[in-house]
């Protein structure tokens, strides 16, 4: 019998062990101390040393630390020279943050769909979404499944746009052999302390452009902005930041992303065979699929962070996703419905004017009026209901997956069960900062 009738839980005690992250060891406890103790938090030289890393780490010419990966985002807008006017191309479906700089620099977004099944920018909503003021395509790769990039370059190189790569759910997957963040104009990425690179608080990016590097330099890092600028147009202006921002990253997780760098690639690689397991002990459940790329692709997906899972409602008797996840929590597994809810659906990209422009700020500087109500996005707005989170083990302990994968199979095979007391669905599934809070229409 299922637990949420009564029977016995098919995970009969919590495993925190399994669950906490990031690792954290006496080594990086060393390299913070020695930044505290030094006086060196606001300093750049550990930062700068990290950067060299990172780069080398994902094979590219330069990287540049922030102080979140928000900025981070920032600094790849301004870096390929969005601005007043200018439009941005972004999924509905992602963090805030992969759009919403864009309005600081007086620009906007314009959302397309994702593709359903690797829940990233779907390649054949964008081109016909594209004007002369379309600057940049942002690509999410979502919930760590790489994006489908080689289409999307074929797109940008076609109509001379820029490629944003928001990386901060997949750092170190490939696609198709090929490191993201790697692959577009720039790379952008958060390594708060929930990513699967954590560092505590940052973020960083990558590039092989000299100019969108130091333009990033010139907007928010002061101390840098100096006479070692080769961008031509920037020289005269050293000194001042651009934006009147300070990006910089405190070196205390600069520090630690250092050591964090050495064991990534091991740590996940665990976390990979561990959600590949999962995964494949549930291959051909009924109403369950895999959210990852194909084996055979040479494709990964990076720490997994985020991870969810397909929900098929029809081969489970129409059963809502939320009573799905009600059911597999009573059995001990962590779940819960949906995802990010459509960004453009927020009353942010609609009416409201936050710096004071006298009319919305979606719209300010905008040649056209490019907001896009409900109904506009099918995919984006529906997808909540076909995807709910699953636990993200951190170690390879396949007794005790097994009984995590016990918890959806049972529920999963007793579906009918639960039937009579599905009221379904509510209308918010989801939220915009996360996954729990729930303000738009599924």
């Amino acid at each position: 019998m299922l637990a949420v009738l009564g029977g016995n839980k098919a995970v009969k005690r919590a495993h925190p062990e399994l669950f906490k992250w990031p690792i954290i060891t006496d080594e990086d406890e060393a390299a913070a101390l020695a930044v505290i103790r030094s006086g060196a938090m606001s300093g750049t030289d550990i930062t700068r040393q990290f950067e060299l890393e990172f780069a080398e780490w994902l094979g590219t010419r330069y990287a540049l630390g922030f102080n979140n990966g928000t900025n981070s985002l920032l600094g790849a807008m301004y870096g390929c020279k969005v601005g007043v006017g200018d439009e941005i191309i972004c999924p509905s479906i992602t963090y805030w943050a992969s759009a919403l700089p864009a309005y600081a620099l007086g620009a906007t977004a314009v959302f397309a769909e994702i593709d359903p099944v690797t829940l990233c920018l779907d390649p054949h909503d964008i081109e016909h979404r594209i004007t002369d003021r379309t600057k940049a395509i942002v690509v999410v790769h979502y919930l760590g499944h790489p994006a489908d990039m080689d289409p999307i370059m074929e797109i940008a190189k076609k109509h001379n746009i820029k490629v944003i790569e928001d990386v901060s759910h997949a750092q170190g997957g490939y696609y198709k052999g090929r490191r993201v963040g790697t692959i577009g104009d720039v790379g952008a990425m958060s390594l708060m302390a929930g990513k699967s690179f954590a560092i505590g608080e940052g973020g960083i990016f990558v590039t092989n452009d000299r100019e969108i590097y130091e333009r990033a330099i010139a907007l928010g890092h002061y101390e840098r902005f100096n006479g070692e600028i080769q961008t031509e147009y920037l020289r005269p202006y050293a000194g001042l930041p651009f934006g009147g921002y300070k990006f910089r990253m405190h070196q205390v997780s600069s520090a630690i992303g250092r050591v964090q760098l050495k064991h990534y690639d091991q740590r996940i690689a665990e976390i990979d065979k561990a959600m590949n397991y999962f995964w494949d002990r549930l291959e051909g459940v009924p109403g369950l699929r895999a959210h990852r790329p194909a084996r055979d692709s040479n494709s990964t997906m990076g720490g997994w962070y985020a991870v969810h899972g397909h929900y098929v409602p029809e081969e489970l008797g129409g059963l809502s996703v939320t009573r799905f996840c009600e059911a597999v929590r009573a059995e001990g597994a962590d779940t819960g419905p949906g995802c990010n809810l459509p960004l453009h659906l927020h009353p942010l990209q609609h009416t409201v004017d936050v710096y004071g422009n006298g009319k919305p700020t979606v719209i300010a500087n905008a040649t056209r009026d490019s907001r896009q109500p409900e109904g506009s996005l099918p995919v984006s707005e529906g997808i909540a209901a076909c995807v709910y989170s699953i636990p993200w083990f951190k170690h390879y302990e396949p007794e005790i997956i097994d009984t995590y994968i016990d918890a959806f199979r049972k529920v999963a095979m007793n579906y009918q069960d639960l039937l009579d007391s599905d009221t379904g669905n509510p209308d918010y599934i989801g939220g915009w900062n996360f996954f729990k809070h729930s303000p738009v229409k599924k």
